[in-house]
């Protein structure tokens, strides 16, 4: 009999990745997804330690399905509930103790051990009913070692299709222990797939119709995975720069590249020079710089200053002049005076970014900075935030502007909300809304842009081949 499987997702991309091959994983054992939680027969909770309040939410949520598997239980039938990811890495022994109705908690490297973790799971839950025990007594499975072996190496080959546009990870893991992260903790050290593995599930995603691939890991341009088996037998590595060229060359159907999320210290030349010879990479680039006082990203222990970050940028636009530029902030760290403050909002006025992420800091148990005593008032992080939020938000406004009027190559990825209508995304990661037939999705498209919404373009289909670049900084 089919069981049904809902899986929801907090964070980052790499969760939705780590989603869908949980899916992948479970579907053997009968497992299909649906869009309804409470008649799931199981519930994986995939989190993310990134976010402010994220433990709370997590608990919050595992409240409201506790009485979905209650109800199911008093009608006869069962909900398995499992919490994965990053939370559950760095809390799974306190999720148990508080909420010992949890059967499964997991941690982002163990997800491919998922068949094993239901058979103990359901095991237990059949010989409590056996002894006539209707609730949970903190018998649930608890999985969050760091295994010797990748879980990469332990994942079905047959992936569910993700559509047009596709995640593929290729790096896990960070090695920079910036002050204020807690990712090196809850997803361990930089590790790097092997070349031939991520051809192989590039191709995989190609005949499943995807055109895209966006490449993925904690520290992507950290990249350093092993050579092709067959050009190189010597142990050696590729770098991320290397690794783009190979899959544009060797899986043509993937029309776009893209890669996310990038560190500054690993923004080398050999990968800027992609930027410059691989039609199929991105003119859109995520780089995070967190802030542009140099007292405070030495706080961070980021390992970089705001000027080296501007050279980089230099560099990159010397390489692809139409590239268009997103990054994180993060204001009121720990001891941020005005005066880095103003840093930061000068950094953000001199390069102009397309698009960006900006955060109030939060302290994040375990990590570095939680400890600094020199805690920034809310009310001023609160000011902070909002100027940043203005400064990026007439930027991002000024770059989509700069589209109105110019003919853009558009991937048609889905059916819009209105009849007739697709929606794509330029090369700089824009939300497109055209007028098509429904045989364009999967097709690059010309589009002529034509209205501007808050956050999305609107075009018609062109007659004549798209116009790029956009102004230099894609600036108005």
């Amino acid at each position: 009999m089919a069981k049904k499987l809902f899986i929801k997702t907090y964070g980052c991309q790499m969760n939705v990745y780590d989603s869908a091959r949980m899916a992948d994983v479970l579907a053997p054992l009968g497992y299909g997804p649906t869009d309804n939680a409470s008649e799931a027969d199981m519930v994986i909770l995939n989190t993310c330690h990134i976010r402010e309040k994220a433990s709370e939410k997590t608990f919050s949520e595992l409240g409201r399905l506790r009485q979905d598997q209650a109800r199911r239980q008093a009608e006869g039938s069962d909900m398995i509930i499992a919490v994965a990811g990053c939370v559950a890495q760095a809390e799974g022994a306190e999720i148990m103790a508080r909420m010992p109705e949890i059967d499964i908690v997991l941690g982002p490297q163990t997800y491919h051990r998922l068949p094993e973790m239901v058979a103990r799971a359901t095991r237990a839950r059949d010989q409590r009913r056996g002894r006539g025990i209707a609730k949970h007594h903190g018998a649930g499975v608890l999985d969050t070692d760091f295994p010797a072996e990748s879980k990469f190496d332990h994942l079905p080959e047959a992936m569910g299709s993700q559509g047009v546009s596709a995640f593929l990870a290729i790096q896990e893991g960070c090695d920079k222990f910036c002050t204020f992260c807690v990712v090196p903790y809850t997803r361990g050290a930089e590790f790097s797939r092997p070349v031939d593995q991520i051809v192989a599930e590039a191709r995989k995603l190609s005949a499943q119709g995807a055109r895209e691939v966006t490449l993925l890991g904690q520290n992507v341009n950290a990249y350093h995975g092993a050579a092709p088996s067959r050009s190189n037998g010597d142990g050696s590595s590729w770098n991320l720069a290397r690794l783009v060229r190979h899959l544009a060359e060797k899986v043509p159907e993937l029309r776009r590249i893209r890669y996310t999320t990038s560190h500054p210290r690993d923004m080398d030349d050999n990968l800027i020079a992609a930027h410059r010879d691989v039609p199929a990479l991105m003119p859109f680039l995520h780089l995070p710089v967190q802030s542009g006082s140099d007292r405070i990203l030495a706080e961070m222990n980021r390992q970089h200053t705001a000027d080296h970050y501007r050279r980089i940028i230099g560099k990159l636009r010397e390489a692809c002049p139409d590239i268009a530029l997103s990054s994180d902030f993060i204001v009121g760290f720990p001891g941020e005076t005005e005066a880095d403050f103003k840093a930061t909002l000068r950094l953000i006025e001199d390069i102009g970014f397309a698009q960006s992420f900006s955060f109030k800091y939060s302290p994040r148990p375990g990590t570095p900075a939680a400890n600094i005593e020199a805690q920034v008032p809310v009310d001023v992080m609160d000011a902070r935030l909002q100027e940043v939020q203005a400064l990026l938000e007439r930027q991002l406004i000024d770059f989509n502007r700069a589209t109105l009027g110019r003919t853009v190559p558009v991937l048609l990825e889905r059916l819009g909300r209105d009849p007739g209508q697709l929606v794509g995304k330029s090369p700089y990661l824009q939300a497109v809304h055209v007028t098509a037939p429904e045989h364009h999705i999967g097709e690059i498209v010309d589009v002529e842009i034509t209205t501007l919404g808050h956050y999305t373009l609107g075009g018609v289909l062109a007659a004549g081949p798209a116009a790029l670049p956009l102004p230099e900084r894609a600036i108005a």
